[in-house]
């Protein structure tokens, strides 16, 4: 099955020869493109090197990308997902992982320890006040630092030759100019990406665990 796989552009590395691995092919599109902000990266490095943060909390790969190799010295490290604590280790940082693909399960995770810390985030500027919520909730404090924007590339998705689109988020369903087709497969990386595709009106015939890999095994799983 060939599979159109949304991500931001240059961000899909590996993508290929993962896919190949469950017997499928795969090409990025990409509805979303990142705009850094330098001096926001900048000002969050610098707090941690001024020991402001007890935790950093990185929840997607770019961020750790873009921070991780600015870093002289950190706190405790948390990271969603395997991908994420890879590019973390590529600069010397061995992060915990989470173990779900969820910033929900962020609080959770830490507990108790939570109470009376801070937390760093470095991430897109998009709204995630569940996260945010949990933590003050718990007991702790949180510095987001938005050090990138997410905008729509404007650009339709290049779908003919797809069997299968893979969105994999939330964002790049919504801001994503495509044209569905009677054949065309609809999968979800995870169930908050399922649920905007589901209130958009295009269901995802199926819905991974929050990562590719999971995805591609349900996908293979299904048998669709």
């Amino acid at each position: 099955m060939k599979i159109a796989i949304t991500r931001l552009e240059n961000k899909a590395a590996g993508d290929r020869a993962l896919c190949a691995t469950y017997g499928h092919d795969c090409y990025t599109v990409s509805p979303l493109r990142a705009e850094l902000r330098m001096e926001r990266v900048a000002a969050f490095v610098d707090a941690v090197h001024h020991s402001e943060f007890d935790c950093l909390f990185f929840t997607s790969a770019l961020p750790a990308g873009v921070v991780a190799p600015r870093l002289k010295r950190w706190p405790r490290v948390i990271a969603i997902g395997p991908k994420t604590a890879e590019i973390l280790r590529e600069s010397g940082i061995d992060a915990e992982v989470l173990p779900s693909f969820y910033s929900r399960d962020f609080v959770p995770y830490l507990g108790d320890w939570l109470r009376g810390r801070t937390v760093g985030i470095p991430r897109a500027d998009v709204p995630n006040p569940g996260l945010l919520d949990g933590i003050v909730a718990a007991g702790g404090k949180y510095h987001e630092e938005r050090i990138y924007a997410l905008v729509p590339t404007g650009t339709d998705l290049a779908l003919d030759v797809a069997d299968a689109v893979l969105f994999t988020s939330a964002m790049s369903y919504r801001e994503a100019r495509w044209h569905p087709r009677v054949d065309l497969l609809l999968v979800a990386i995870g169930e908050i990406t399922a649920d905007a595709m589901r209130a958009g009106g295009h269901p995802p015939a199926v819905v991974g665990d929050g990562s590719l890999a999971g995805t591609l095994e349900a996908l293979n799983r299904e048998g669709v």
